[in-house]
């Protein structure tokens, strides 16, 4: 009887170890087309997060059954009931998307990705669907993003984006994260870097960034490149536009063809881009020629892009990336100054342009990256280095130069490396916390020479060190804290030049020409950030946030226009920009509503002010504040049908006499450059049927008018009134096959006749041009 219970004893002591050893479970997270990334595993006493890949692995005790819950923001919860697991397990999931949600789950422009509603500032995507729909009326990006983005300033349809600012402040723009502006000399040109089509998603920060550094003063554009969606080797895309004025057709018709192939070969998948366009002449509402200044009319642009991933294992990657891009105009018209006195337009009589071709004349991308998702403490890592240049050709100026003409172009060379982990501090029930830490280095050179060679800005040559660390603590799942520091170290370097004598009428000298003795400048800050959100309800909302920005002053417009003989005596001092906001979202059944308010404030300004003494423009440094508010709106009454509303307002001013106080009698608004006035956009989306996509798009640009006129009876340079105009568009994309899309835009439906904001506020005769009129853009593609 004593060996049978003996027996017995070892066997269930040897039954019940079975069942307490730990057993794995892994697989991975999907829709029905793609892998669903950073989805949350719960079941009881752990929650983990998947991979970038949609990957996930966990340890449960054999033999115990449990209950698993996956959620995922932009799909409905899944809960299932697992049975008793005695070895290790490959379980899948397969999750069913909540209906136009899917594509605004996820953004990277906090150096990683993340759940939307864990983000503590306002942000807004412009997803793969919002931009095929803006694409089917123009393939401008500084339009689509002045129709989509609450607080972007308007578009002037030019190919700059002078005064195109967000929330009053100069942007970043990038390209996966790499910089495609230069704060050395702001020519105010990188939004037109790269072709949509190449584009999965635009991310917009809106406010000062610590997290990035130089030059998100004013927040952030990422441009975020396609991957491939589909898992077979060979596919590919071919898409035709013809596009025009339906004002006056003569001589206006252009043409769009975009080639792309891609596929996934094993552990290598690959995407392949190529896009020709050329563009007829821009006819205003009246069927004039739209002034050739900058016109996007009569402009041959191309766009080749590159990326090839390859997948070591589940959880790495490496990537290489490479995009080149062009967009120069080959004007038959010469320009005819508008008159600001009596509001006569520019535009433009047949004959050849001075100088060469203007616009885009280069940019060339390449980026290396390699992204590991749990190394060492189960911390991510991404690393990648990167080369960008970029060449860029303006206007000829008359009699500018020692009393003749001139030409000047932008050159600008980026190379650089980055250094981002995350590591899970606690992951806890009830409190989860991740430390994020890096570094960026960053080497740019600038300038700005003519085109016959000679130097109006000398080459600065800059370099930028910044290490970085931000914590994130989720506690219940419901608030969400971020904080975080971040170090600037820049060094530019100035050889001494001579500056060129620049006249005025009659021959005048307005600055002379003598040499000034470089040498370096130096600069160093710390940024802090720090943000709150609670999440409790999905009715209610809010965050708060401070974040600090820094941006290197446009240090050649400084050095152009010296008037004393060493850069040490030039005030290039660097601007620091303290931005606070605070906004909710809510939603109820279908309708999202977000609202925020924000303010920011620097005790340097970057105001950029026109003498007209002299004609020329220069930077004030008074102390500047920055405030507004952004209300959005977006209802979809069943799926069929969908309503999005926004509005924009923002307002600043300088303190003259640096007393700390704003509302002086001798303080002044910043003027049209810095504020636009406000804005306001709405959008209809109808889709009667599963293949016909219908969409009409309203944006408003309403009036400002802060500045009086002067002696001449017309406002000086930047300080133009605007009045307000109304703009509809419309378009509609038809799935004529599973393999056959048709497209068709209309832009400037009721050919409003009207001068873009910038063109009044600019008042300036050269570029004083009536906007667009009605103009039509058809497509069709065929994927296979």
């Amino acid at each position: 009887m004593k060996k049978t219970i003996l027996i017995v004893t070892i066997l269930m002591c040897n039954l019940l170890l079975g069942y307490a050893q730990n057993v794995k479970v892994e697989g991975h997270i999907k829709d029905q087309r793609n892998e669903v990334p950073y989805s949350t595993i719960s079941l009881p006493g752990q929650k983990i997060q998947a991979d970038s890949k949609g990957y996930y692995t966990l340890y449960i005790k054999s033999g115990v059954s449990f209950s698993i819950q996956v959620n995922a923001v932009g799909y409905k919860s899944f809960t299932q009931q697992i049975a008793g697991i005695r070895a290790d397990t490959i379980i899948n999931f397969v999750l069913e998307p909540v209906a136009n949600t899917l594509d605004d789950v996820l953004i990277s422009t906090s150096r990683k990705p993340e759940n939307i509603r864990n983000i503590t500032t306002s942000v807004s995507i412009v997803n793969k669907k919002k931009l095929e729909r803006e694409m089917a009326i123009t393939p401008d990006l500084s339009t689509i993003l002045a129709n989509q983005v609450p607080g972007f300033a308007p578009t002037a349809q030019t190919g700059n984006n002078v005064g195109q600012n967000l929330r009053g402040r100069p942007m970043l723009v990038m390209i996966d994260g790499v910089s495609q502006s230069s704060p050395l000399r702001n020519a105010e040109v990188d939004l037109r870097s790269i072709d949509p089509s190449v584009l999965e998603r635009i991310e917009v920060v809106k406010g000062a960034t610590a997290i990035y550094g130089n030059g998100a003063a004013g927040g952030l554009v990422n441009y975020i490149t396609m991957v491939p969606d589909t898992a077979v080797k060979f596919s590919g895309k071919t898409q035709l536009n013809l596009n025009g004025s339906l004002v006056k057709v003569k001589n206006s018709e252009g043409g769009r063809i975009n080639q792309m192939f891609y596929g996934k070969l094993g552990k290598f998948d690959y995407v392949v881009s190529g896009m020709y366009e050329q563009t007829g002449e821009y006819k205003d509402a009246k069927g004039d020629v739209v002034g050739p200044n900058y016109s996007l009319g009569e402009t041959d642009s191309y766009n080749a892009f590159a990326k090839l991933g390859y997948v070591p294992a589940k959880n790495q990657r490496i990537q290489l990336t490479y995009n080149t891009y062009s967009s120069l105009q080959n004007s038959n018209f010469t320009l005819v100054n508008g008159n600001l006195a009596t509001g006569q337009k520019a535009t433009g009589v047949l004959g050849k342009p001075l100088g060469i071709p203007t616009g885009v004349d280069y940019n060339h991308n390449l980026n290396l990256s390699y992204k590991i998702d749990s190394t060492f403490l189960n911390s991510s890592l991404n690393a990648d280095v990167y080369y960008e240049t970029r060449k860029d050709v303006f206007y000829v100026s008359l009699g500018r130069f020692d009393g003749g003409d001139g030409q000047s172009l932008a050159k600008n060379d980026k190379k650089g490396a980055r250094l981002f982990l995350e590591t899970p501090i606690l992951n806890l029930d009830f409190l989860n916390m991740n430390l994020a830490y890096g570094a960026d280095f960053m080497k740019d050179k600038t300038a700005q020479p003519l085109v016959d060679g000679r130097v109006w800005v000398p080459t600065m040559d800059m370099t930028n060190i910044a290490p970085f660390a931000q914590a994130d603590f989720n506690v219940l799942s419901k608030l969400v804290f971020k904080t975080g520091l971040r170090y600037e170290n820049v060094n530019i370097a100035v050889d001494d030049y001579r500056t060129l004598r620049t006249t005025g009428a009659n021959n005048t000298t307005i600055t002379p020409s003598f040499d000034v003795t470089g040498g370096n400048l130096k600069y160093s800050t710390y940024l802090f950030n720090a943000g709150l959100r609670y999440n409790q309800f999905n009715v209610f909302s809010p965050f708060v946030s401070f974040s600090q920005g820094f941006s290197v002053m446009d240090i050649g417009l400084a050095l152009r226009d010296a008037k004393v003989n060493s850069i040490d005596k030039i005030n290039t001092d660097a601007v620091k920009v303290n931005n606070y906001e605070a906004g909710f979202e809510s939603k109820i059944a279908g309708l999202t509503f977000s609202a925020s308010g924000y303010i920011s404030t620097s005790k340097l300004g970057i105001e950029v002010v026109y003498d007209p003494a002299t004609g020329l423009f220069n930077t004030a440094r008074n102390p500047e504040k920055i405030y507004g508010f952004e209300l959005a709106a977006d209802y979809h009454l069943f799926d069929q049908l969908g309503l999005a509303a926004s509005y924009s307002y923002t307002e600043g001013k300088r303190d003259i006499d640096k007393n700390g106080k704003f509302n002086d009698a001798g303080d002044l608004y910043l003027n049209g450059r810095r504020i636009s006035a406000p804005k306001i956009t709405a959008s209809v989306t109808y889709s009667p049927l599963k293949v016909l996509d219908l969409t009409l798009n309203y944006t408003g640009i309403n009036s400002r008018n802060r500045f009086e006129k002067n002696a001449n009876g017309i406002y000086n340079g930047n300080e133009g009134a605007v009045k307000a105009y109304h703009l509809f568009s419309f378009a509609g994309i038809y799935q004529v096959k599973k393999n056959t899309k048709l497209t068709l835009g209309v832009d400037n439906i009721f050919n409003q006749d009207y001068f873009p904001a910038r063109a009044q506020w600019f008042m300036q005769p050269g570029f004083y041009s009536k906007g667009r009129g009605t103009s039509v853009n058809f497509g069709i593609s065929v994927s296979y």
